[in-house]
Parts: C-alpha cells; structure tokens; sequence
C-alpha cells in the first residue's frame, strides 16, 4: 500500500514559519504525498516551490472555528485559489448545526462549492463538539451541498479522528462523498486501518514518519 499518495502533508499552527512551510513543501516532494494542506497566507508561497510538480495544494478555509460568515469564506475560499490552491478544506459553523439551522449549514456548504467549481470540497464537520446524531446530519448536509468529501477534524479541538467517527460517517454518506481523517493520526497502524474503512486521504503532520514505517 502506497500511504504517501493518501497524505496530505499538514503544517497549520499559527507560528509556522516561511522555512517552515518551505521544509513541508521539500518534505512533500521527496516523500511523494498527495498534497500539502496549509493556512490561506502560505498558498501562493507553496504555489512556487511545487508549480512544477503533480503535488496538491490544500487550503483551509473558515479555520479552525467555522464561525466567520459564509461571505467571508466564500472570499477567503475565492482568493486561495487565485493563489493557486486546487483544494479547499473548509470548517463548518459548528453553532448552526448545534442550532438545528440545518439549512444555514447545507447553504454555506453549497455556496462555497458553487464558488470553487470543479475545485475539490473537503467538509471539515469537527466531530469533536458534535453527538453521534449530528455527525450523521453534518455529513447529510455536506452530500446534500456536492461537497467532495467529510472531514473529522481540525486537529484544533479536543479530539481528533477515531475509527468509531469513521464508520459513522461512511455509514452517512453511503459512498456520496469521499472521507478524511484528521486530528491526531500519527502511526502507518492507524493509517492504514482507516484506509481499509474507506478513508480516501489522511490529514496528518506526521507523514513522513508514517511512510518510512508502513
């Protein structure tokens, strides 16, 4: 199993430095991951060392709390592709949901991908703050809105990804959406069992220790 094509090599703490995001962009290359997920002001930054190679640039939108308006993300979103990012990973308003604005959350989601077109849409749900029954309605409304895929986590809150999420969220969106895991996935182990639960991409900022041990 090819792990490193499932990573997206991540550096997201505020303090990340120039060289820092410059080290993940060489890491990303010389261990070959699928893209590198990083804060909107580091795009075009990445956009220059990877321009010509195949690997991803994810941005994170609306992050990590989810709760700016839906025009600020929509803007954010618009302004890191220019830069050139090819994904967007965006953070639900986790408040709208624990609400019941249900619609609120659906439209958000579905304006920010009707502002990203073919542009890949990754949901970020937070399952940490969440109860099972409002991870399942998060990842409907992400289906609900053609998002590309559900996330677990921003890695911000108090837990991450877990093998229990991920079986409820492949159970929700029953193959409508693509799955990733995030928050806390450090080890080839838990990698790759959740890859054999679905999981399409893995947010981790330890992918290089997971590759060399897989």
């Amino acid at each position: 199993m090819n792990l490193e094509k499932y990573i997206d090599h991540t550096l997201l703490k505020p303090t990340a430095t120039q060289e820092e995001i410059k080290t993940l962009c060489k890491e990303a290359q010389e261990y070959n991951f699928y893209a590198v997920c990083v804060n909107g002001s580091h795009v075009n930054f990445c956009k220059e060392i990877l321009r010509e190679t195949d690997i991803k640039i994810a941005a994170v939108i609306g992050f990590p709390l989810g709760a700016m308006t839906t025009k600020a993300k929509i803007f954010e979103a618009e302004e890191c592709l220019k830069n050139g990012a090819d994904e967007i990973d965006m953070v639900i308003n986790i408040g709208w949901l624990k609400s019941g604005e249900i619609d609120k959350v659906t439209s958000e989601i579905r304006g920010l991908k009707k502002a990203i077109g073919d542009k890949v849409l990754k949901v970020i749900i937070e399952t940490c703050y969440l109860t099972d029954e409002e991870k399942k309605i998060a990842c409907k409304a992400a289906v609900d809105a053609k998002a590309d895929f559900v996330k677990t986590s921003t890695g911000f809150g108090s837990n991450g990804a877990s093998i229990q999420d991920i079986i409820l969220m492949s159970l929700a969106v029953a193959g409508k959406a693509k799955i990733k895991a995030s928050g806390g996935i450090r080890d080839a182990i838990t990698t790759k069992e959740y890859i054999s639960l679905g999981v399409s991409r893995i947010g981790t900022s330890s992918g290089i220790k997971i590759v060399k041990t897989q």
